[in-house]
């Protein structure tokens, strides 16, 4: 089976709010244990979480092995204050607060540093991503001071231009990276960032009734044909669910992931391999330098 590049074991997949809210006091082992169980039973050993403010992933990663599994956090993701971040991670308003976070977050135990770079998708509107991406130059520095300090970079990322600055910055991953056009795409591609699209945040979305089937087709089939490009022009993509999401499920996001690749590509030994060679590449470039 493969592994789960992108997961948040704060959250449970059917409400956001009420999954934090059991973590708001004292972090509850006793649902870890439960969501690790489910990664066990899909023969899942590999999971590389991305982060959350209240410790869930730190103890997460300390009660693993209890299962079997290598995984790999952030601790907590990091986003520039004002801008979208706030629900995963801890926000700087200057890159002198910035570099401070890092820090910390190594201290804590870190395997590596997510930053956020853009907002999310708005499954209301075609084409939208809700807020203000950051720029350029900021990206660039967020990713060298982190890299000074020995440590991978992990990063959410919508849209074409914000794609290609992280892509430049050099991003160790690039995640979700919705509404890329063939600029951006093949930015990615010639770079060496691993892109993770954890399609299933939009494909798990259809029929759920929560926004019209009519737009999430829309942004779905807009991710496949990037995906299937990305991977002609030479990219290296890996499978992360984003499981926690909304309709993503710990264990079972990850075979949905897969799934939604045979879909596009088809199921085969190439494929496979290919996916495989992503996952290597996550487990040997998120692995805590000191």
């Amino acid at each position: 089976m493969f592994g789960e590049c992108h997961a948040h074991m704060i959250m449970d997949g059917v409400n956001y709010r009420e999954a934090v809210a059991q973590h708001q006091n004292k972090v509850q082992e006793e649902v870890l244990r439960r969501r690790f169980e489910q990664y066990r039973e899909k023969g899942v050993s590999f999971i590389r979480d991305g982060g959350d403010a209240l410790g869930v992933s730190r103890r997460a990663k300390e009660i693993a092995g209890d299962y079997g599994i290598d995984y790999r956090t952030p601790v907590f993701a990091i986003h520039k204050v004002g801008h979208y971040g706030r629900i995963v991670g801890r926000g700087f308003h200057t890159m002198e607060e910035y570099r401070a976070l890092v820090k910390e977050a190594i201290k804590q135990g870190a395997d590596f540093i997510k930053i956020m770079t853009t907002g999310i998708v708005d499954f209301h509107t075609y084409g939208v991503i809700t807020g203000e991406a950051l720029k350029r130059e900021e990206v660039k520095e967020m990713v060298k001071i982190a890299h000074q300090e020995g440590m991978a970079v992990m990063s959410h990322t919508n849209g074409s231009q914000a794609a290609i600055d992280a892509a430049e910055a050099g991003v160790d991953s690039l995640e979700h990276g919705n509404y890329l056009n063939k600029e951006a795409v093949e930015a990615l591609a010639d770079s060496s960032t691993v892109w993770v699209p954890t399609l299933v945040t939009v494909r798990n979305l259809i029929g759920c009734s929560r926004y019209e089937d009519s737009q999430i087709e829309r942004i779905r089939e807009s991710g496949a044909e990037n995906i299937r490009y990305f991977r002609k022009s030479g990219g290296q993509a890996a499978l992360g669910s984003d499981a926690g999401a909304h309709c993503v499920y710990h264990g079972q996001g990850i075979c949905d992931e897969y799934q939604a690749f045979c879909t596009i590509f088809g199921e085969n030994r190439e494929l496979k391999d290919w996916l495989k060679q992503g996952e290597d590449r996550i487990k040997e470039k998120f692995r805590r330098c000191r």
